[in-house]
């Protein structure tokens, strides 16, 4: 019987912690978002996020769209109702990061949404991933304030500077920022 027993263990999640977030300028971008892998494999993360006709990412991605919000790989068999992603609500200041909420199927935004009611839309190839044209719901950001609310992530030591325009928008999304 001890024979069998590595073949039924149950496969261990990552261990994460507040401190593997940091500013989204650090990470590799990628259309928009931002990708990064916890176990040194950039480089199959970065050919899965973009691949063309979709990819698996491999255990220990990272990816990110805004500063507060993040999903991670985890190795195969962790949560099979996800696809082994977990999800992360963070709270972000010149500090670092906090997790505020982490989780596989519980997890809602700032908004009060769900991550795996959106992420679970995707069509199988994306491996829950949420792009246009994915088969997810649109998110109620515009391409230009997901890109105001990169620029100003507090985690990075230095912030790009904002249009006035850019400033605008900032001010219009404070309240739903803090």
């Amino acid at each position: 019987m001890a024979l069998l027993s590595p073949l039924h263990a149950q496969p261990t999640a990552l261990d994460i912690e507040a401190t593997d977030f940091d500013c989204l300028s650090e990470m590799t971008p990628v259309r928009g978002f931002f990708i990064d892998n916890l176990n040194g494999d950039l480089e199959a993360t970065q050919a899965a996020a973009e691949a063309p006709k979709g990819a698996t990412y491999p255990a220990g991605s990272v990816v990110q769209l805004v500063p507060t919000e993040v999903m991670v790989k985890h190795p195969k068999g962790v949560s099979p109702a996800t696809n082994d992603w977990e999800f992360f609500e963070l709270k972000v200041s010149d500090a670092g990061s906090e997790i505020v909420t982490r989780g596989f199927e519980d997890v809602k935004n700032r908004f009060g949404g769900n991550c795996l009611e959106c992420h679970a839309k995707a069509e199988p190839q994306w491996d829950m991933i949420c792009e246009t044209g994915h088969g997810c719901d649109p998110i109620p950001l515009t391409g230009a304030m997901i890109k105001v609310v990169q620029k100003v992530d507090p985690r990075c030591e230095q912030t790009q500077p904002l249009s006035e325009a850019e400033r605008q928008l900032l001010d219009h999304l404070k309240p739903f920022l803090q």
